[in-house]
């Protein structure tokens, strides 16, 4: 089967939460990356708790296990608490030479529930980032809850009045 991913990084550091939290909201699972060699910090945790009030599956990842200094059974224990889990959900990759990466991408397909729709009749999107080109003007990056986005359509928008015409959509 083929399989199309969307995903978001999304920065780890602390001053960033609303951003982090605004990415939540358009996923349906995080990935949650430590480090063999540091353990899990304090914006892991903040990320976490973003993530699980959320409701979102939570894969755990342990990275750099080829590093000589990872300690990744202390850091496994570290997750078990964080999450309670058990150790067998978490995978143990080296992203610099390739171990462990295709168990990931198995994960993500067995693990993630595919995105929920509501039958709804209408299109509805999330706005959860955009960008400003000084050509094309606004840049949303969207999650479509329901239906679906061309050009041509025209948006209405719940937060602020007022409709755009789509000019461009892309993947």
């Amino acid at each position: 089967k083929e399989y199309i991913f969307n995903l978001i990084d999304t920065p780890g550091h602390v001053d960033f939460n609303y951003e982090v939290s605004r990415s939540m909201a358009a996923c349906e699972a995080a990935i949650l990356l430590v480090d063999a060699t540091q353990g899990i910090e304090a914006q892991t945790v903040s990320n976490t708790y973003l993530a699980i009030d959320s409701d979102l599956e939570i894969i755990p990842i342990i990275n750099k296990i080829d590093v000589q200094n990872a300690d990744y059974e202390s850091v496994s224990k570290q997750l078990i608490d964080l999450l309670d889990c058990s150790k067998d959900e978490i995978l143990y990759i080296s992203a610099k030479d390739g171990t462990g990466t295709q168990e990931v991408l198995n994960a993500i397909v067995d693990r993630i529930p595919p995105p929920k729709t509501t039958g709804n009749n209408g299109t509805r999107a999330l706005i959860f980032d955009s960008t400003f080109d000084q050509f094309r003007g606004v840049v949303p990056y969207v999650r479509i809850v329901d239906g679906y986005l061309e050009k041509g359509m025209s948006t209405k928008y719940f937060a602020k009045s007022g409709t755009h015409e789509i000019t461009e959509v892309g993947v």
